[in-house]
């Protein structure tokens, strides 16, 4: 215990930390006056196992059920306790340095990301069942950042406005082909077709979220409108009037951000528009922590606007306009993990109790590192000719506005359901 109770002595400032060890020995860090989260490590060597890699040790120590967060708190306080007292991730890294350096190694190579490793990567996290997405995405299962203009609307009503801000920044007009590299389950480009009557094309590595698009798009009666295809972007020939790219590009990794970006512009027609929208830091070029590298996104990489602008310079586009937004993905996240609690006993049926543990740290410490620590979310316009776009921004706005009257958010059925 010597060694984490030495790190939490240098850590927890703010807030109180209790901690009671294998054989019942309490300690306490922080502020003695502030109501203590209490945890409670279940044998001899779990102390050691946090100590040694914090970032690593923590999330397995709790899947394992080694790490037990006393009620009434839980693995978010926890989670929220410590990356508020340690912004930018000081005091939570191995305090070995040679363990740090082989680690940004290894962080640094798992960003190949060649194609047989691109698909066997978004296999490994979104071809879970479908009906554990269900559980917890929004009705239209969307798995990207939602959009809250207001912090009290409804996740529902966040996704709706989420996709009505993308869609302002594309200028659409009907009979344009639009391509959806990183398509999810097909809920953007029904969107974009059922408002604008454009021809979508989407593309993802994950074969079920393929199947549940089209299958969407065949309900739809639009199939022959809107299609999905398992395909690498790489491989997509021919030409586009728009493009989008939805929480794609942190797959990508950064020694391939040329290349998303030359065949991106290989793709569009020369008065087109591109819109990335991407989790960004906001401390420059860093590494993929090996706790998410391991468990959650083998190969992602969340890149800084300097590593996404660089790329862009370099191969043909000129950036018509950024937007940073900040918490929202917070908000989002907070939502995701109620309702992952909401169903603890169905993710558990469906898999198993260690699961359910691992997706509710990976949810609460993403959270927690767009409120406390670096991460924010990029929106970045990018077009060949700067005519392809107003001289203001003010038509953003203007038509996300509009757009966002055209829908009413629907209503969650699982909450719809536990209600009944």
């Amino acid at each position: 215990m010597w060694l984490l109770d030495k790190m939490l002595r240098a850590l927890i400032r703010q807030g109180q930390l209790r901690v009671l060890d294998h054989d019942g020995t309490e300690h306490r860090y922080g502020d003695p006056s502030a109501e203590p989260v209490t945890i409670r490590l279940t044998d001899r060597g779990a102390a050691m196992h946090i100590a040694k890699d914090p970032r690593v040790g923590a999330g397995e120590a709790y899947m394992d059920g080694r790490l037990v967060v006393e009620p009434p708190h839980d693995i978010r306080d926890m989670v929220l306790l410590v990356m508020m007292n340690a912004k930018g991730g000081d005091g939570i890294d191995a305090p070995n340095p040679i363990k740090r350096g082989i680690d940004w190694i290894f962080a640094k190579a798992d960003q190949i990301n060649l194609r047989p490793k691109a698909s066997k990567n978004v296999t490994h996290h979104y071809d879970l069942t479908r009906q554990f997405y269900e559980l917890f995405l929004d009705e239209d299962r969307q798995y990207t950042m939602a959009y809250f203009k207001n912090p009290a609307n409804s996740l529902e009503r966040a996704q709706v406005d989420k996709k009505a801000l993308i869609a302002a920044k594309l200028r659409l007009q009907p009979g344009m082909r639009v391509l959806d590299i990183g398509c999810g389950w097909g809920g953007l480009g029904l969107y974009l077709h059922r408002h604008f009557g454009v021809e979508v094309l989407g593309v993802s590595l994950a074969p079920d979220q393929v199947r549940f698009a089209n299958e969407r798009a065949a309900a739809a009666g639009v199939a022959g409108k809107v299609k999905f295809q398992l395909i690498d972007y790489r491989d997509v020939g021919g030409t586009f009037d728009r493009i989008t790219s939805v929480g794609m590009i942190e797959h990508v990794g950064a020694p391939h951000l040329p290349e998303y970006f030359a065949k991106t512009n290989d793709l569009l027609d020369p008065d087109g528009i591109m819109l990335t929208h991407t989790i960004g830091r906001t401390n420059g070029p860093g590494t993929t922590d090996k706790w998410t590298r391991k468990y959650i996104f083998p190969g992602g990489y969340i890149p800084a606007m300097s590593e996404l602008v660089s790329a862009c310079e370099k191969t043909g586009w000129e950036v018509a306009d950024i937007e940073v937004l900040r918490y929202h993905y917070a908000h989002t996240l907070a939502e995701w993990y109620r309702r992952t609690c909401l169903h603890e006993a169905e993710i558990t049926a469906l898999y198993d109790a260690r699961l359910f543990r691992m997706w509710q740290f990976y949810l609460a410490g993403a959270e927690q590192s767009f409120r406390h620590g670096n991460m924010v979310n990029f929106h970045i316009q990018s077009v060949k000719r700067r005519s392809a776009v107003p001289m203001t921004r003010d038509y953003i706005s203007a038509e996300a506005a509009r757009l966002s009257t055209l829908d009413d958010a629907p209503e969650w059925h699982l909450e719809r359901k536990a209600a009944e």
